[in-house]
């Protein structure tokens, strides 16, 4: 049934407000019970092997329950497969310590089927529900719950054969036999601090890298993380609405100081004694990614903790020795690309990728890690996506605007760099293994995410299969986004003004901050508009500003935070505001405001303690405070190490800067926050009392770094906005 915005969307113009002046009615709730009106799109989608159907998940349009459903490519039919209620009868989902951080990780806040697997004949599907392993047959669907111990199981797989499946159980590897229904434990953990086949948190939230197990080609081995994390300081959850809980105590590695111990196994898919892979772990200590698929040799990629210098290691699964391919070196940090190395078929030769050129570039390397050549070299290369090679060609998503992304493809041997999507946007693509079926999801602008399925035609050339429904609602107006670039270092800027704006008035100004590395605040997506939007139509122009330090504007313009996260990064956003506001007269430089989360609301208290003569008012969410209390391998790639550069860690750190507070401050921060620790908002707190300097903290009792609880999040953002208003009076 619609809602009543929904209902005056249908009958305002898109460009008017339901009251003619201001914020819409209920957007906020609106807004929060739809996700963002993500809720009710396709998610996850992922084409059959046979290239006959492409599974995916979705949930209503404001429920974040997901169930499975299967899209027929011949025919255009949906049809569910099947759903969480189905399988719980009436009970409800039951999620594990572990489950939960690692969703935390993968900014995962929906339920139901957050994940499936398909075996590689596509007769079988896998699903997991409430640390329950379930099979799903196609195509008549039938479900059958494997039987595999009373614990929760993690990160459950298919082997490449399809008959077994591998997952982690507690701290250990197992697999699970589909024909005998024998559940055999691989690993027996000696010390609850011990874990196999789980990725350990860095690599979980830094790497991203999720998975802690690999199969071999043959599906008869398995090689496996071993994380023992003993000598790790230990940080302590504790639920502060609950004190009569226990503390949930995990290990948590702070710059400069002990970091998990890895080691890479290999064992059979029946058990045994495991053999160990050797390399210089004491030299490269972080295990990166670990490739094992397509006929390829066992692949890790290893790094040193300075992140100067990494090495991809061919090795041998049965004595446990490596041979070099090849290194990669940097004088500042090397970044990742976990779409890379990825062997071609046969295991003849390897595509990489490097920045050593000053822009990160696709390469075919020989088996013995020679360069043969570069691909499209400058096509803007972010991630591999697919490797077609009947056709010699691979897919890739390329960029030559930092504010949007492309799907593209070019021949293995070299040649012309073809541009398969070119309507101004993000566009992102899933394939399927063995047949050139893809799903691209595509946000622009004027539209919510769409997601179309693609096959390749006899003549070679891509052709629309049909588009994934979607039970979404629609957003009742149209973000008014003007992107476009100002200054001498041509940053990128979204400028948002309120839809009932005036040319001849002056409006205040809020400047929506992210400004780290590793995330893009300024792309041409409607999605990321709606919030600002709604924050603009209370008489804001609000601006997000990319500057230097953020991604896909090349190595130097990545590498210019080096050693100083307070310097370059605020420096830019306050020369682009100023830009602007020389090309934009209705902005007003004396009421400036910065809002942000995570690294965001760092740079939001970084803008009002060190420059209070431009900002007025600061709204930090969950913001890393001293940076000798986030992880290492984030803090360590841009800062160093703290013995032997002190100097950078001081001038990052917000505690440097506490005592010269002069204008409005709300600090907002969940209590279960294990990513940036809610201390890190209470050391802020305290260095700010004893300075004898007023703020304000909004605690969210329980709540971790994402806010997935709509009316929490309502009201977090009415907060916000009632700060802004305040001290910017628009």
């Amino acid at each position: 049934m619609l809602r009543r915005a929904l209902i005056l969307a249908m009958l305002l113009p898109m460009d008017a407000t339901a009251d003619g002046n201001g914020p819409w009615p209920g957007y906020l709730r609106l807004h929060t019970e739809t996700r963002g009106f993500l809720l009710g799109r396709p998610a996850s989608p992922r084409p059959t092997p046979d290239g006959r159907a492409v599974l995916f998940l979705r949930a209503g349009p404001r429920s974040p329950e997901q169930s499975l459903y299967e899209f027929e490519i011949a025919t255009g039919k949906t049809r569910e497969l099947c759903t969480p209620k189905q399988l719980l009868k009436g009970a409800l989902e039951h999620l594990s310590a572990a489950e939960k951080a690692r969703r935390e990780r993968m900014r995962q806040a929906a339920r139901g089927f957050t994940f499936f697997d398909v075996s590689d004949d596509g007769a079988l599907v896998l699903v997991a529900l409430s640390g329950r392993l379930y099979t799903v047959a196609r195509p008549g669907g039938a479900v059958a719950e494997l039987s595999t111990g009373e614990t929760p199981v993690e990160d459950p797989r298919f082997s490449p054969d399809g008959k077994r499946i591998a997952y982690v159980r507690d701290h250990d590897l197992y697999t699970y036999e589909l024909a005998t229904r024998k559940e055999t434990r691989l690993t027996r953990s000696l010390h609850p601090r011990i874990e196999s086949g789980r990725a350990e948190f860095v690599a979980q939230e830094e790497m991203n890298r999720f998975s802690g197990y690999w199969w071999s080609p043959d599906s008869s081995q398995l090689a496996f993380e071993e994380a023992d994390s003993r000598l790790v300081e230990t940080f302590h959850l504790v639920d502060v609405a609950h004190p009569e809980a226990e503390p949930h105590a995990v290990p948590y590695p702070r710059p400069g100081k002990t970091n998990v111990t890895v080691r890479l196994g290999v064992i059979a898919a029946t058990g045994g004694e495991a053999s160990w892979i050797k390399w210089d772990s004491g030299r490269l200590p972080y295990l990166t990614s670990v490739v094992w698929r397509d006929q390829g040799p066992l692949t890790l990629v290893v790094m040193d903790r300075n992140q100067r210098t990494l090495e991809v290691l061919a090795a041998d699964p049965g004595t446990g020795a490596t041979r070099l391919l090849l290194v990669e070196q940097d004088d500042a940090w090397l970044n990742l690309d976990q779409s890379t190395p990825r062997w071609l078929p046969g295991g003849s030769a390897f595509l990489w990728s490097s920045e050593r050129d000053g822009v990160r570039t696709l390469e075919v390397r020989a088996r013995g890690g020679e360069l043969l050549r570069v691909l499209g070299r400058n096509a803007g290369y972010v991630k591999l996506v697919h490797v077609d090679a009947q056709a010699g060609q691979v897919y890739f998503i390329g960029s030559l605007e930092p504010t949007e992304l492309h799907l593209a493809r070019i021949a293995i041997d070299g040649g012309t760099v073809e541009w398969l999507t070119r309507d101004p946007g993000e566009h992102d693509a899933v394939f399927g293994r063995g047949h050139p079926v893809w799903v691209e999801t595509a946000h622009t602008l004027d539209s919510m995410p769409k997601a179309t399925v693609h096959t390749v035609g006899a003549d070679g050339k891509p052709r629309e299969a049909g588009e994934l429904p979607s039970v979404a609602e629609s957003p009742p107006f149209l973000p008014q986004a003007i992107l476009t670039r100002t200054g001498d270092e041509s940053w990128r800027v979204s400028i948002i003004r309120p839809r009932s704006f005036q040319a001849d008035r002056k409006y205040p100004v809020v400047l929506d901050v992210y400004g780290g590395p590793h995330h893009r605040h300024v792309t041409r997506t409607m999605a990321q508009g709606l919030l600002r939007q709604w924050i603009a139509d209370h008489g804001f122009i609000v601006v997000s500003v990319d500057g230097r330090g953020t991604p896909q504007r090349g190595r130097t313009w990545e590498r210019a935070i080096r050693g100083d996260f307070a310097g370059v990064t605020l420096d830019d956003q306050a020369a682009a505001l100023k830009a602007l506001g020389k090309s934009h007269p209705e902005l007003d430089l004396d009421r400036v405001g910065a809002f942000g989360w995570s690294f965001g609301g760092y740079m939001a208290a970084l803008a009002v303690l060190r420059r209070p003569d431009l900002f007025k008012v600061g709204v930090a969410g969950a913001p890393v405070v001293d940076w000798l209390d986030y992880d290492t391998f984030y803090t360590e790639r841009y800062l160093g190490l703290p013995e032997r550069n002190a100097e950078a860690y001081r001038k990052s750190s917000l505690l440097t800067y506490a005592a010269s507070l002069s204008r409005p401050l709300l600090l907002i921060h969940g209590t279960s926050d294990d990513n940036v620790y809610f201390s890190h908002t209470l050391k802020l707190a305290q260095a700010l009392l004893r300075a004898g300097k007023p703020f304000d903290l909004l605690p969210l009792p329980g709540l971790t770094h994402m806010v997935p609880d709509p009316v929490i999040k309502e009201q977090i953002y009415a907060r916000i906005v009632g700060t802004l208003s305040q001290a910017l009076k628009p």
